[in-house]
């Protein structure tokens, strides 16, 4: 049975990689499991047929047989456990790599996406730019730490991983910011991660939706 995955009708990224059903569609990509997408509209996010599926309203969901899933980092485990891959083989090379996972979403993801939210909807405060000075203090906090670990390595933990995929796509939410350029391992790290095959597959079928929606409307 092929999987489904709901992503954006017309993503507010304009198809650059940065929604989270990307994650997704990369896991897929690397472990070579086809998948099937089924568009919705911010409208039909909110109705009821998609809450039965994601309670909070949002995209990816994963639906197989009887089984679905919310949220991208689930998702993404779940993959990467059903097809090699994505986890190491070893025991404790797996759970290092599944701690990754989760530092890329719970300590990373957070400070970047603040900042994101302050650019978008505070820039007419007039506390904005005091308040987004804090924000980029966090963000560069993240990542001097982040970059300290990976120092000169490919990965963050031997060969590459479910968590650099996550964590790669986090980063990737700072493009156009300059922030992760101030640390030049890092802007190696997440090239190397959209250089791979699996990544450019994913990136240009996200792409063709925003073009196609694009192209209609």
């Amino acid at each position: 049975m092929i999987p489904t995955i709901t992503s954006f009708e017309k993503s507010p990224d304009r198809g650059q990689g940065l929604a989270r059903d990307m994650r997704v569609r990369w896991a897929f990509e690397e472990v070579g499991q086809q998948y099937d997408v089924r568009l919705v509209s911010f409208q039909q996010m909110k109705e009821p047929a998609h809450l039965d599926l994601h309670p909070f309203g949002q995209i990816p969901t994963y639906e197989e047989g009887d089984l679905t899933l919310f949220e991208s980092g689930a998702i993404v485990l779940h993959i990467a456990q059903r097809h090699a891959g994505l986890l190491p083989k070893d025991a404790n090379a797996r759970a290092r790599a599944i701690s990754w996972m989760f530092a890329a979403l719970n300590t990373v993801e957070p400070p970047i996406v603040e900042r994101e939210m302050g650019m978008y909807f505070d820039r007419d405060k007039r506390w904005h730019q005091e308040r987004l000075a804090m924000l980029n203090d966090r963000v560069r906090a993240r990542l001097s730490e982040l970059s300290r670990r990976l120092g000169d390595n490919d990965w963050l933990d031997g060969e590459f991983s479910a968590g650099d995929l996550l964590m790669v796509t986090v980063l990737r939410r700072l493009d156009g910011s300059g922030e992760v350029e101030k640390y030049p391992n890092l802007a190696a790290y997440v090239a190397r991660g959209e250089a791979r095959p699996a990544y450019q597959r994913a990136f240009a079928d996200q792409l063709a939706v925003f073009t196609a929606a694009t192209s209609k409307g």
